[in-house]
């Protein structure tokens, strides 16, 4: 959608727009996957994939989510001073010199080293409180964890902290978007197992948790007390065997303004290296204040869409640090078929839809050779947002 004039940025020309609505929606597509009394986590770390985590997080408060997650110190802070009141776990255990602020905005880690747990019991007691905190176990990824085997004897350690209390106990699986898949098999079978010897020590594990987004759609057997769903969240499928499962819509699209349009003479070169030359008279070249620092890779050069009045138009010469250039061919930019010559001032969308035309996320992924998880973070570099 295009939005009104009042609600865009006055001091710059490009921007990500966010549709709440969306996410909302995609919110409940996913939540409709689980059954009570599965609580649902919604995943808004690397602030929330781009989209901005705060007002993410205030907009799905009134979807029943039950649990915010997050990758940083810095994150669940930000969610408290953003009003989230709702428990906020961090998805990764951080410096012990951060116990006191994890603390102090009822933050819980996830936690795999006793030497951690122990600073953060003492904290807790010298706050005049009781800290809570997630076991992380090792099942297969090799990333952060408790080995399986060594899960009850960490609890039994654990236990004896007066100053801790955990929350819950989780794992992280690596080919959960596989339908069926020997080492998601061997995983999951590892952390039912360590589970099990913690509940057989005595000592309730909490929260159990591993459904990640697409465990939550192609594994519901594997839901147990909470799934943590995050991309999906976004209108962004986390594979492709996710795909026919439900119907997302993506939430990002990103635009800018023409800040110049100019008709350079047949032959002249476009941006750095002029790897793109003028080939037929009466095109037009447009710049448009958006580049690589903003998220828009390098590696697109020459190999970009981007749509200006209902058209797929061609990005043409190096994307450069701040701004890139796109051309209009000149039939189009002579008026044909109703197109009017792009002038300063009007609005190209680079992801989203304009028109009948759509440039999906999934499409500068395939370009760029990544997921689509890493490209919507990077439009989060440093161009404002607009909400919707």
């Amino acid at each position: 959608m295009l939005l009104d004039e009042h609600l865009l940025p006055q001091d710059r020309w490009a921007w990500v727009e966010v549709d709440l609505e969306a996410i909302k929606k995609n919110a409940r597509a996913w939540k409709s996957f689980t059954q009570p009394p599965t609580r649902f986590c919604a995943v808004v770390k690397a602030n929330a994939y781009g989209h901005g985590s705060v007002r993410v997080a205030q907009a799905l408060r009134s979807m029943g989510v039950d649990m915010f997650a997050v990758a940083t110190v810095a994150e669940g802070v930000r969610l408290r001073e953003g009003g989230i009141t709702e428990p906020i776990i961090m998805l990764a255990q951080p410096p012990i010199s951060s116990v006191g602020t994890l603390v102090e905005h009822r933050i819980m880690p996830a936690v795999y080293d006793l030497e951690f747990l122990g600073r953060l019991s003492e904290e807790a007691l010298a706050q005049g409180t009781k800290a809570r905190y997630h076991l992380a176990i090792d099942t297969g990824m090799d990333r952060i964890g408790v080995a399986p085997d060594c899960a009850a004897e960490f609890m039994r350690m654990a236990d004896k902290l007066l100053g801790v209390e955990v929350d819950g106990t989780f794992t992280h699986f690596a080919t959960a978007d596989r339908i069926t898949d020997w080492d998601f098999t061997v995983q999951a079978r590892r952390f039912q197992d360590a589970v099990a010897s913690i509940r057989a020590a005595g000592i309730d594990p909490g929260i159990v948790h591993c459904a990640n987004t697409p465990t939550t759609v192609l594994h519901p057997e594997y839901h147990f007390d909470m799934v943590r769903v995050g991309v999906g969240l976004y209108g962004l499928h986390p594979a492709d065997t996710t795909r026919d499962k439900l119907e997302l819509t993506q939430a990002m699209s990103v635009r800018a303004r023409v800040t110049r349009a100019v008709q350079p003479n047949v032959g002249e070169g476009v941006g750095y290296g002029m790897t793109y030359r003028i080939a037929h008279e009466g095109t037009q070249v447009c710049t448009i204040p958006l580049g690589y620092a903003d998220g828009l890779s390098r590696v697109y050069s020459n190999n970009l869409s981007v749509l200006c009045q209902g058209r797929r138009l061609r990005q043409v010469g190096n994307i450069c640090m701040d701004q890139c250039m796109f051309e209009v061919p000149p039939e189009l930019a002579a008026g044909a078929d109703g197109f009017k010559p792009v002038e300063e001032g009007d609005v190209v969308t680079l992801v989203g839809t304009d028109g009948d035309e759509f440039v999906s996320i999934e499409e500068l992924a395939e370009k760029m050779g990544t997921i689509n998880y890493e490209v919507a973070c990077l439009f989060d570099i440093r161009l404002p947002k607009v909400y919707v």
